[in-house]
């Protein structure tokens, strides 16, 4: 049997082989708790019983003994009757978690932190983020206002606050500060108070090449200090600042192609002038590499390559070459995998100057390349959006890149398709085919970006099919490619995923909602609002549903593009019953992307509520296709329950 597993970084949990055991009651969580606060230490019955009550009942002690009884039978299920416990023994006055030293997360993350700082420095910023990636939110989280769960709290929050900057610091030394500024900007924002924290932000920033933002940041650095605390910067900051107005050398980056990167960086997307000058062609195509570089990266990286890409393209265009503007729109070949795209003004923007170069570029066969290019881009940018043009594109891509034999182009070209594969419903096989090309051309290719592209695609093509052993095997692939090449977005994903699992396999409705919520928490910050908007209230409402709750949904919610899915039910809640079977015949077909199937089921819901008969017919027709699967679980990260019980309840429906 699969070792036990605690977590406690984030709400309490226990887990054996990633699925969670039921702990009952909050008290019980609370003993669990103390104990592996513990740390393998007994704690005797009056503390626990101190612990937690502030007025223990007259029975408090036979209750402790309770709540140990039921968790040693939900920790070791399989222990015989009166046989001693293993895991939670009884020892002297009270009670000892023998927990392994790997089996806490709170304690792995301890020692995978400082065994990061004893290695290589070169691969201890990967130690440390595969660290800080065990908190799924604050220590201990149901117990802040529990007095002997402070202490605990505080330390452990210390130490994730000084890893973050650890990181940071270790990246800025490797020559590696692009990579450092978006995550030391999002631990800025929630601890304004960290001077090092400042510090580091402003020398990175100054280390590739963005003088005039550090100053800023140090600007902001002492107003924030003297403003809420009355203190002035301390003497690091201050010589820091001195240090950047002087352009001391002692400042620059160590060694000279970490320079060269950070400003060329700095040249190609801060310095658009929108001229023709002799070296525009080759800034323009130099910064389109590196806004592809940032991209990975996440949070405030991606949006300001999504920026700067535009940017770039007009600069481009106003060259009047259209060959250098194909290579400039053709050369941000970063993989996506969510079928909704983050700014779609942007994307209808580079669509439109992908035609308008198609159309300009020589006929001949030295073309085929770019041309190629610019096709899976008018896929790619045209995801989500219902139009013959999508498809069309992608498959020309497709059929171009095939015949020129180039796997780079292929690979971007297979992306194009993916984005176009969510036409109708059912089409999990196709999409897992894809990812499985993806996956083989990029580890032959040694394309590390459209490898972790095709494990990701699997584990939602997989996870449709209720295929979920195969699933979790793409999920670890991606996570362990991800921590070689420090792709955080893809812990995006995989932590979704894992809170989808929990909903598929039965989980109790308060622990998949809670892992919901605490994936939600990882979107915040990680630039991709395409992804994160709406995106929680709509999984919970699917779990609501597949568990046959009342759909509960609050309209003042973000709901994002889901909204006129949502408002029908709030309408229905009100006893609005005309307005909401006009809004559900205003319902617009679900738009060509992974949530297709589950807003589908959403309709039905609604159709299913109401009486309405042509509302479930055409719910019926379009997930049809979809029988034996998982609705919404081919996004990887939600789930409206098994197709076939919407279609089983769909013919049940009385006939009007």
């Amino acid at each position: 049997m699969d070792a036990v597993t605690f977590g406690v970084l984030g709400p309490v949990t226990a887990e054996r082989g990633g699925d969670p055991l039921a702990l009952k009651g909050p008290r019980h969580r609370a003993v669990l708790a103390r104990l592996v606060l513990a740390r393998r230490r007994t704690v005797p019955v009056a503390r626990l019983v101190e612990d937690l009550w502030e007025a223990p009942p007259p029975r408090a002690v036979g209750a402790v003994r309770t709540f140990v009884g039921d968790l040693r039978r939900a920790l070791e299920p399989d222990r015989a009757p009166r046989a001693p416990a293993r895991l939670l023994v009884t020892e002297g006055p009270g009670y000892a978690l023998r927990a392994a030293p790997g089996a806490v997360d709170a304690w792995r993350f301890e020692t995978a932190v400082a065994e990061a700082d004893r290695g290589p420095a070169a691969r201890a910023p990967d130690r440390i983020r595969a660290a800080l990636e065990e908190w799924r939110g604050p220590a201990y989280a149901e117990f802040g206002a529990a007095r002997w769960a402070r202490g605990e709290r505080t330390r452990l929050t210390e130490l994730r606050l000084r890893a973050v900057e650890r990181r940071a610091e270790l990246l800025v030394d490797l020559g590696r500060a692009a990579e450092a500024v978006p995550d030391l900007d999002a631990h800025l924002t929630g601890h304004p108070w960290r001077e090092e924290a400042w510090r580091l932000l402003a020398l990175a920033l100054y280390r590739t090449g963005r003088q005039g933002d550090a100053l800023a940041v140090l600007r902001r650095a002492r107003a924030r200090l003297a403003g809420h605390l009355g203190l002035d910067p301390g003497p690091r900051l201050r010589r820091l600042e001195a240090g950047i107005l002087a352009q001391d050398p002692e400042l620059d980056p160590p060694g000279a192609p970490a320079d060269a990167a950070a400003r060329l960086w700095a040249s190609a997307t801060e310095a658009y002038d929108r001229t023709v000058a002799a070296g525009a062609h080759a800034r323009l195509e130099s910064a389109v590499g590196l806004l592809r570089g940032l991209a990975v990266t996440g949070g405030d990286g991606l949006e300001a390559a999504r920026e700067h890409r535009t940017t770039a393209i007009e600069a481009a265009e106003e060259t009047g070459d259209a060959e250098l503007t194909a290579r400039v729109i053709g050369a941000y070949d970063v993989p996506a995998n969510w079928t909704r795209g983050d700014d779609p003004e942007a994307a209808r923007r580079i669509v439109e100057a992908a035609e308008r170069t198609l159309a300009a570029l020589p006929p001949d066969a030295a073309a085929d390349a770019a041309r190629c290019r610019l096709l899976a881009t008018v896929a790619l940018e045209s995801r989500g959006v219902r139009s013959e043009r999508g498809p069309r594109a992608a498959a020309d891509a497709e059929r171009i890149a095939r015949r020129l034999d180039d796997p780079a182009l292929l690979a971007f070209a297979l992306n194009g398709v993916f984005m176009q594969s969510c036409t109708r419903a059912g089409l999990a096989p196709r999409r897992d085919a894809l990812g499985a090309e993806l996956v083989a051309l990029g580890t032959r290719n040694g394309l590390v970006n459209h490898t972790v592209l095709g494990h990701l695609v699997r584990l939602q093509a997989r996870s449709a099919l209720a295929d979920l052993d195969a699933a979790d095997e793409h999920a670890a692939a991606a996570e362990r490619l991800a921590a070689r090449h420090d792709r955080p977005l893809v812990a995006v994903f995989t932590d979704w995923y894992r809170a989808l699992r929990l909903a598929v396999t039965g989980s109790p409705y308060g622990t998949a909602a809670a892992a919901y919520r605490s994936a939600a928490a990882r979107l915040d910050g990680a630039g991709m609002p395409g992804l994160e908007r709406g995106l929680l209230p709509l999984a919970l409402l699917g779990l609501r549903l597949a568990h046959g709750r009342p759909a509960d949904v609050d309209p003042g919610e973000d709901w994002g593009p889901y909204r006129p899915w949502a408002e029908p039910f709030a309408l229905l809640a009100d006893g609005r019953i005309a307005e909401a079977r006009t809004a559900l015949a205003a319902l617009p077909q679900p738009p060509p992307d992974l949530l297709y199937e589950a807003l589908c089921c959403a309709e039905a819901a609604l159709a299913l509520r109401l009486g309405d008969r042509p509302a479930l017919e055409r719910a019926r027709e379009r997930l049809l296709p979809a029988a034996g699967e998982i609705a919404g679980a081919g996004s990887g990260l939600l789930t409206f329950g098994p197709v076939d019980d919407w279609l089983a309840e769909i013919g049940r429906a009385p006939a009007p």
